[in-house]
């Protein structure tokens, strides 16, 4: 830990800086501090001679001390600091005038200019940035290190904000954090400068506090404050600067800790060195419900209101939330929560009723997060007029009267706390849903007249298709979001890794178009697709679609695809995502984590996803390896990996084809719902199409077709039971 600059170091590194051609030493204010000290440690009466003569010092500069001791110890003459009696830290000694120079040039060229140069103590002065505001409020707090480390500085005027940090050059994070051992940082000085602090104090007699005058009660009465209201709450007056200004009293079980001024401007001071407190602490001794607001003014208007339960913040609003909650220790700006954390701990009810601009709104959750938002409640700031919202509770007062000022606080609601709702944050939605006013609360029809009565596409759920392989799960989900895009124009973003990309554009192609893309023998004598029909056909592609796809030959896994298609459904609006099949993504799970739990935990992203997003999710899943297989279609607990698929999913679809042409047609598609979540939408149940294999389509079977498929697949399963009781 490096030592702490002694007097005489100080002392010589304010001399070296002057022999610099520095004309502002902060190392010699620095001293002069430490003079007292030094003083009353020996006994002596210390004297700074800061003068040296002409521009130029000797090349090894002196800074004299006139040391003066009790009469009967006076010393023969001045003593001469001289390098060498520095502590044995010469080579830090240089550094830190070195890193403090620099800390100053660079505090500089940011605009901060402070009269003097302080070291270890914040100085207040007028902020480069918003000038004070229309006060000329000296709003700036800076600090800079005695080790010269850092340099760091805050604007404290709510619409400013302005807050930066300087450290030297060459000075790294970790040399930084290694200072710091034994040595406070910024927010530690404050704090522990808080927490030793002796307050002073106060009395009206020494703070030349007197009765409001005419003039200051009439301002108050024209903002709807009475006399009484204002003596009840002790608001004085103090003649400061030759301006009369209002004195806010601060006072613990009757006795005086702090005051307030405020000039009628708007101009705000406080009494260095006092207790920090809530302004009307006295007022919620022993109260179940506090309200707290931003502003004395906006506490006494409580009160004409008829709530004396009410206190008022003393140092204003934040302009933003704060990343982090500090610890007790360091939360200096909330200082006033703590000192009166016994008056707020037995209230079951704390109603917030700060302003309703954004630092208003910020202040607020920085109270809810030290208060606890469970118990706390926020207020909805009425109209004063067809265009603008009252600000404040003094706003209401003056512009509503008290009786809207009074049910603005009985109509206050709940703090939000997120993740924790009501149905009343959703009856817009819920009136939607009944009115139909979106559209598609009964679902998007499939566009084949068989499947709608048992199944439809709602946005925000998750389909699990499966099948056996070379069943057409693919290709029926291809005409599915073809009939989806004519019927609604709806857009999809494709994640189908089994698919060449060229392939599947032919496949979608085909479909859209209804014709076959080459001249081969699947076409038949059918014509293949014009140039021009090709040309609209790859517009309409490029417009409908959007791929996910693996630039190298690594697997994707299912953060990275959802990542994706978030982006695809804030930049392209797209409604659907297909992730083809699930086999194809990278499984590489925890060696304590079973394939049952990573399955729960995949498929519970995806529908988080598919709400959030109000995007419908198709998931294809294939069946593990089936042993002794009939033929027939295969079960959703069939499928690889685990139960959670048919458990989880919102729908549940099985497609299967025929391939005995004794069973039937092998051209029909047999389309198996075996779980509707919602039944506003779809129930369990079974269609039947037929599949066109020169282009891809699917058509409702006839009904011919339907009943041949369903007597041949009955013959089939009485054929089978007869076997199995034979065998038995």
């Amino acid at each position: 830990m490096p030592p702490r600059p002694s007097l005489h170091s100080l002392l010589l590194m304010a001399a070296s800086a002057a022999a610099a051609g520095g004309g502002d030493s902060v190392l010699l204010l620095a001293a002069r501090r430490r003079l007292p000290v030094a003083a009353a440690a020996g006994g002596h009466r210390i004297r700074l001679l800061h003068s040296f003569s002409g521009s130029r010092l000797p090349r090894r500069p002196e800074v004299v001390c006139c040391v003066r001791s009790a009469p009967d110890a006076r010393p023969a003459g001045p003593v001469a600091v001289r390098s060498r009696n520095v502590h044995s830290g010469n080579s830090y000694t240089a550094a830190c005038e070195e890193r403090l120079g620099q800390l100053v040039q660079k505090l500089k060229k940011e605009g901060i200019h402070p009269k003097q140069w302080r070291l270890g103590n914040f100085q207040r002065m007028m902020c480069p940035k918003c000038n004070g505001g229309s006060t000329e409020e000296m709003s700036l707090s800076v600090y800079i290190r005695m080790d010269g480390m850092n340099a760091t500085w805050n604007c404290f005027r709510s619409t400013c904000g302005w807050r930066g940090f300087v450290q030297p050059d060459g000075v790294s994070k970790v040399s930084q954090a290694n200072s710091d051992i034994g040595s406070e940082t910024d927010q530690e000085v404050e704090a522990n400068n808080a927490a030793n602090m002796v307050y002073r104090k106060l009395s009206e007699e020494d703070l030349n506090l007197e009765p409001l005058c005419d003039e200051l009660i009439t301002y108050f009465s024209e903002r709807m404050i009475s006399a009484a209201t204002l003596r009840r709450n002790k608001v004085m007056q103090r003649n400061w600067n030759s301006k009369i200004v209002i004195a806010f009293t601060y006072r613990r079980d009757g006795i005086l800790v702090g005051c307030k001024y405020r000039e009628v401007s708007k101009r705000f001071s406080q009494e260095a060195k006092t207790e920090r407190i809530l302004y009307g602490l006295d007022d919620i001794k022993r109260a179940h419900d506090v309200i707290i607001v931003e502003g004395e003014i906006d506490k006494l208007s409580m009160e004409e209101a008829g709530y004396r339960n009410c206190v008022s913040v003393p140092d204003g609003a934040p302009p933003q939330v704060s990343d982090k909650l500090p610890n007790k220790n360091q939360d200096k700006k909330y200082l006033y929560l703590w000192n009166c954390k016994d008056y707020l701990d037995s209230a079951s009810r704390i109603i917030l009723a700060t302003d309703a601009d954004p630092p208003g709104q910020a202040l607020a959750e920085e109270l809810a997060r030290r208060l606890g938002k469970e118990r706390c409640w926020r207020v909805n700031w009425p109209k004063r007029n067809k265009t603008d919202i009252c600000k404040d509770a003094n706003e209401v007062l003056m512009f509503l009267g008290p009786q809207a000022l009074k049910k603005v606080v009985e109509d206050a609601e709940l703090y939000p706390i997120r993740g924790l709702f009501s149905f009343r944050d959703f009856f817009p939605e819920i009136d939607n849903y009944y009115l139909g006013i979106r559209g598609d609360e009964l679902g998007i029809c499939t566009g084949w007249k068989s499947m709608d009565d048992i199944y439809k596409v709602v946005p925000g759920e998750l389909t699990v298709v499966t099948g056996v392989p070379n069943s057409g799960k693919s290709e029926w989900i291809d005409a599915l979001m073809c009939n989806i895009n004519s019927q609604c124009g709806w857009k999809f973003v494709l994640c189908s890794m089994e698919n060449k990309v060229r392939e599947h554009a032919r496949k979608l192609l085909e479909k859209r178009i209804k014709k076959p893309f080459f001249d081969a023998r699947y076409g038949g004598s059918v014509e293949r697709m014009t140039p021009d029909e090709f040309q609209e056909g790859k517009q309409w592609l490029n417009e409908t679609f959007h791929l996910i796809r693996c630039e190298d030959d690594s697997l994707p896994s299912i953060n990275w695809v959802l990542d994706l298609a978030k982006a695809a459904v804030l930049r392209y609006g797209v409604r659907g995502l297909v992730i083809d099949p699930y086999n194809e993504l990278d499984h590489q799970r925890p060696s304590n984590q079973t394939e049952t739990e990573y399955v729960s935990q995949i498929l519970t992203k995806i529908k988080r996803f598919a709400q959030h997003h109000s995007c419908h999710v198709w998931f294809v899943a294939h069946p593990r390896q089936l042993h002794n297989w009939n033929g027939g279609p295969p079960n959703m607990y069939d499928i690889s990996g685990s139960a959670h698929f048919i458990n989880k999913c919102d729908n549940g679809i099985v497609i299967h084809r025929n391939r005995d042409s004794n069973a039937g047609p092998i051209d029909v598609v047999q389309v198996c719902v075996r779980k509707v979540r919602n039944k506003v939408v779809g129930q369990i149940g079974d269609a039947f199409l037929s599949y066109d294999r020169v282009t891809g389509e699917f058509k409702d079977a006839d009904e011919v077709t339907v009943a041949a498929v369903t007597a041949a697949q009955t013959k089939k399963h009485s054929r089978r039971n007869f076997e199995g009781s034979r065998s038995t």
